[in-house]
């Protein structure tokens, strides 16, 4: 209590360094003594293990969370960008799937750029008619820029009008190739939606016949590549769903390695749900995020 290096202690209880090295490491080992790390990454580090234990995770990166919400993004896209750039070093995928949103583009944006010229990437989803630079043709083709990689485009809406539009859409020979590699991926990257103005889907992209109401009343708290989900992780019986021009999910949970990138705590619900469904292998989000996550799973079992 007193700071006292061991020699000190030894002096004033007459007794070896040596002896007072193995009464310390008695005391830690027995409980008298314990070392407790004060620090704001030691409850991420908790975190990261809840959710590798409880969620059967191969991996969690748990960030702290800023007091500004609007740095939620950029943080937790510094941290995917790391983690990426040595997941590729390591792993040496041979084709990358990705979605879209304000936290991919933040994560490709730290990605350090490397060349991996018989790298594929692919976008795992339709786009957006108007020009945002969320869009996932920008995402898609900046990360092919940044590792100096191949690129495909799934060129089309992100919804088709119905079910038997988007079936006949997706049936025509343009979009063979493309498929063929969504279909067989070596790691996906993909953010999750809420059901909050904050969404871009929920802004930008949702057909003029659905609505925030009409989804939350069919049991949805947001969406993994448009497709909507309740809070168990089961997609939920509405009609968006089949209208979604997107790697379905039940293909995505075929691909080796799902890395989910998202935090706020607006996202906790439907991460919750992604995790639930065992969408996901790698979680890469903030700690109030990730709390609220893990107290949404709780309430479930």
């Amino acid at each position: 209590m007193e700071n006292l290096t061991q020699a000190e202690i030894g002096e004033r209880l007459g007794l070896t360094r040596a002896r007072v090295n193995r009464m310390l490491s008695e005391a830690r080992h027995s409980g008298i003594v314990s070392i407790r790390l004060n620090s704001e990454f030691a409850s991420c580090t908790e975190l990261e293990h809840q959710l590798r234990e409880r969620c059967g995770l191969d991996d969690a990166v748990v960030i702290p969370s800023p007091e500004n919400p609007e740095l939620v993004a950029s943080l937790i896209g510094m941290a995917a960008g790391s983690y990426l750039s040595k997941f590729l070093e390591d792993k040496l995928p041979r084709t990358i799937g990705i979605g879209w949103g304000a936290t991919l583009r933040e994560t490709i944006r730290h990605i350090t750029p490397a060349e991996y010229p018989e790298l594929w990437v692919v976008s795992m989803m339709g786009g957006l008619s108007r020009g945002l630079e969320l869009n996932t043709f920008e995402i898609a083709g900046e990360l092919a820029r940044r590792l100096h990689a191949k690129c495909s485009y799934l060129a089309a809406p992100i919804y088709a009008s119905s079910k038997r539009s988007r079936d006949t859409l997706m049936a025509q020979d343009v979009y063979a190739e493309v498929l063929e590699r969504v279909s067989n991926l070596d790691l996906a990257l993909l953010s999750l939606g809420d059901l909050t103005p904050r969404s871009l889907l929920v802004r930008h992209g949702l057909p003029p016949d659905v609505g925030i109401e009409d989804l939350r009343a069919a049991g949805a708290v947001g969406d993994v590549l448009g497709q909507y989900l309740d809070q168990s992780g089961r997609q939920i019986n509405h009609g968006i769903n089949s209208r979604a021009i997107a790697l379905p999910i039940e293909k995505l949970a075929k691909t080796p390695t799902v890395m989910l990138i998202a935090g706020g705590t607006n996202k906790a619900p439907v991460i919750a749900a992604a995790l639930q469904g065992k969408i996901g292998k790698v979680l890469v989000t903030d700690e109030k995020a990730a709390a609220g996550a893990l107290k949404l799973i709780g309430k479930q079992k």
